[in-house]
């Protein structure tokens, strides 16, 4: 195989990359990850399905296509900026719910809420409010989280935050997890069912 040669793109993807390029947003999921994140969607048909940061909705627009007709996407950014992209090209999806908010506000007044599928690509629900969102997933749910490894726009002294996240999520009881060193680094998960 060779590098993102044949890549089956969704509809919005090229006009959400031109509408991207144009912001200061430098933090988009890369075409590997994303098709990982289609496909995983297509395992979870009339699921429901949260994305924590929508950025200017690459990620989304993937995730919305690899879902069947019957499930729904709730995705949410706290930058209307960066999220009026996304809805200027998805927002026509009737299975997609964005929200500007707070991550950490949103979490905490749903979090009853249930899901089949959580990509957290923010803070909140990945190095913040993580057992908040890990106790929202249904048994057998996915939790997809990138970029760990390291980043050529990480900050100073992030490398040692991605490193504790994962040994606290390899020490979970309630989760199995597969640690990808490929792309920009995946952890994918399952909530185990109790």
């Amino acid at each position: 195989m060779i590098e993102e040669i044949n890549q089956t793109y969704p509809k919005a993807y090229h006009a959400i990359i031109e509408a991207t390029k144009n912001t200061a947003f430098s933090m988009s999921s890369d075409v590997f990850t994303c098709s990982l994140l289609k496909t995983l969607a297509g395992a979870k048909p009339k699921s429901r399905f949260l994305e924590l940061g929508t950025g200017t909705g690459l990620s989304t627009s993937w995730i919305l296509d690899g879902m069947d007709k019957d499930s729904t996407l709730i995705s949410i950014d706290n930058d209307s900026n960066y999220l009026s992209i996304a809805a200027r090209f998805l927002v026509i999806d009737r299975r997609l719910d964005l929200h500007c908010i707070d991550g950490g506000e949103w979490i905490e007044e749903n979090k009853d809420l249930k899901f089949d599928y959580i990509f957290a690509d923010t803070w909140h629900g990945k190095y913040l409010m993580l057992d908040e969102v890990i106790n929202m997933l249904n048994p057998g749910a996915f939790y997809i989280i990138d970029d760990m490894l390291p980043q050529p726009n990480w900050p100073e002294g992030h490398q040692e935050k991605a490193t504790a996240l994962v040994e606290e999520l390899e020490k979970r009881k309630d989760l199995h997890i597969a640690k990808q060193c490929w792309a920009t680094g995946i952890l994918i998960a399952t909530k185990k069912g109790i």
